[in-house]
């Protein structure tokens, strides 16, 4: 398990790796910051949701504790809320917003109620154990790079290898140490690519529920399109998306395929405004020193993180 006093020793490993008191962890010359300021890596969202969902106790820790079904676009706001306070937030306020986390998850433990992969019935288990925060951060830090790839011309290896680096520093914000974490990329690719075949991962009746739950939409408004679905799909190891019964027709593909087509035509010729995140603008107003956001960074914070800056919460 991560400890208070685990995390704070990793908080130290941060502060000491940051790129400054306003630049925050990674700072505007990351290839964290190039790939996360993107709207599009939101494509990936379904499947770092579903590969979280396939590790058991996960699934399980969401079914019995959150507040997803009643609230799903609470849900949705309070983790891009954390998750850019930690990529784009001053240095206090992602150390703010890792403690914060590790406050939640500590109250957030129980048993599975049945087998599951390589899980017994009854096994405990809890949000901060290390092994599920480990796949969590490798979903989110994996997931990002393949919808930018999807959409925007790769990274280098050069460059992957650097992604990397810094993503060593955001699990450090999960209270992981260097130990707990592949030394490279590669290290990394080759366990990512063992999870997925390995029994620890495994679809539960209650990671179905709450996949079916969420895409089934809590709105008619909300429920995700067709092609959306069809490319979280074919995202996914055959075997998990068999497992939550996602199946795949020649309708399906073209759909998605139509979707992607589209995207990678019209997107990088967004104006940076409307195609970069809310919050990576209000870093750049940060570090411009301008204390005022502009209405459109106001909209789109809202629409990410459901507040018009992320520095009304953390800086209270």
């Amino acid at each position: 398990m991560v400890s208070e006093s685990d995390l704070e020793s990793a908080l130290d490993v941060v502060r000491a790796g940051a790129a400054g008191p306003a630049e925050g962890i990674f700072g505007p010359a990351s290839v964290t910051w190039r790939i996360d300021r993107e709207a599009v890596i939101f494509l990936g969202a379904g499947r770092a949701l579903l590969l979280q969902l396939a590790y058991p106790w996960v699934a399980a820790a969401i079914a019995e504790h959150s507040r997803t079904f009643a609230d799903p676009i609470g849900r949705f706001h309070r983790t891009f809320e954390v998750m850019f306070t930690m990529v784009f937030g001053s240095l206090d306020s992602a150390t703010a917003a890792a403690r914060c986390l590790h406050r939640r998850h500590a109250g957030i433990s129980g048993n599975l109620p049945e087998a599951a992969g390589c899980f017994a019935k009854g096994s405990s288990y809890s949000a901060n154990d290390i092994a599920a925060l480990r796949w969590v951060h490798a979903t989110l830090v994996e997931t990002a790079l393949i919808a930018y790839d999807l959409v925007l011309p790769p990274l280098s290896t050069e460059e992957r290898e650097r992604y990397w680096v810094e993503s060593r520093l955001f699990g450090s914000l999960f209270g992981l140490k260097p130990e707990d974490l592949p030394a490279d990329w590669s290290s990394f690719a080759d366990y990512t690519a063992a999870m997925a075949q390995s029994d620890t991962l495994s679809v539960s009746p209650a990671a179905r529920d709450v996949a079916q739950q969420i895409f089934a939409g809590a709105r008619p408004w909300l429920r995700p399109p067709r092609w959306y679905l069809a490319l979280t799909a074919q995202m996914l190891p055959e075997r998990l998306r068999a497992g939550f019964g996602l199946d795949l027709d020649e309708r399906d593909r073209r759909a998605a395929d139509r979707a992607l087509k589209w995207i990678r035509r019209v997107y990088p010729h967004l104006p940076a405004r409307l195609r970069y995140a809310g919050p990576y603008h209000e870093a750049q107003a940060r570090l411009q020193g301008k204390p005022r956001l502009g209405i459109t960074t106001q909209w789109l914070n809202r629409a990410w993180t459901g507040r018009p800056r992320l520095g009304d919460r953390w800086e209270r």
